[in-house]
């Protein structure tokens, strides 16, 4: 029996990363979301960064007003510290995740620790609902986090992925196999517990597919990948594949 089609958020953050290795105004991750709605985005995801390294308050700004005009959903990403917060009430996207945040990563490193946060990002958490977003919360998928945001009252969780996808190119198909598994009983586990269930970090081409099949999975949100396979075959072309993978992943007629 077929399954629902997942949604594809698109995160254009490293577009902005590409503009500032140069500087000036080129390329425009505005542009880049134009274009993914365009061929089929369901949602535009942006992280504005407390160290501001790729998207920027004037880029958030443009993408709410084009996610305001268009229809599509602004899902911004950030740190569960007061600054974003203003920024985030002001703004009034459409959803929020909160996300670890360490000047000295790369990128998103892990899941954020709502258990032993809790008493400081359940605030957090009510003041964006009550402002009209719906907040998620990036998380591993264990029973302790998964419990922690139900309790918290966020509407969402969005599982870390990036373990499984490392796993996998490192050749540790045991590890991915047991991490898979363990995202799959903590998507029932949040169902259960009147969660939404995201997934996203480190998604491929290559390893969507069990990730997409995850029955009570709703949304993925993928960026970096399909930002570099862009530079080689465009942005509509690497959103159409992604698609035809995640489809094929639940049982989509193609």
């Amino acid at each position: 029996m077929a399954e629902l089609p997942l949604r594809l958020g698109v995160n254009i953050d490293h577009v902005a990363t590409l503009r500032n290795a140069r500087g000036g105004i080129h390329p425009d991750p505005v542009d880049a979301a134009i274009l993914a709605i365009k061929h089929g985005a369901d949602g535009i995801t942006a992280h504005l960064r407390e160290d501001r390294r790729h998207i920027n308050d004037d880029d958030l700004n443009r993408l709410q007003e084009l996610c305001s005009k268009t229809g599509a959903p602004l899902n911004m990403e950030m740190a569960a510290v007061e600054e974003m917060a203003k920024i985030a009430l002001n703004l009034k996207p459409h959803a929020i995740c909160l996300v670890p945040e360490k000047r000295e990563e790369r990128t998103t490193e892990g899941g954020l620790d709502v258990a032993g946060l809790h008493n400081k990002i359940t605030p957090i958490v009510r003041r964006l609902s009550e402002n009209g977003s719906r907040v998620s919360l990036f998380i591993e998928a264990t029973s302790e986090q998964i419990k922690a945001s139900a309790h918290s009252r966020a509407q969402v969780v969005e599982f870390h992925t990036g373990a499984y996808a490392h796993a996998l190119d490192d050749g540790n198909h045991d590890l991915a196999q047991n991490l898979l598994e363990q995202m799959q009983n903590g998507a029932k586990q949040a169902v259960n517990l009147g969660l939404g269930v995201h997934l996203g970090h480190g998604l491929t081409f290559e390893n969507v597919g069990p990730i997409a099949a995850i029955p009570e999975a709703m949304e993925l949100n993928i960026g970096h990948f399909i930002i570099g396979e862009a530079i080689y075959t465009g942005l509509p072309t690497a959103l159409a594949t992604m698609r035809k993978h995640m489809d094929k992943a639940r049982g989509i007629d193609l």
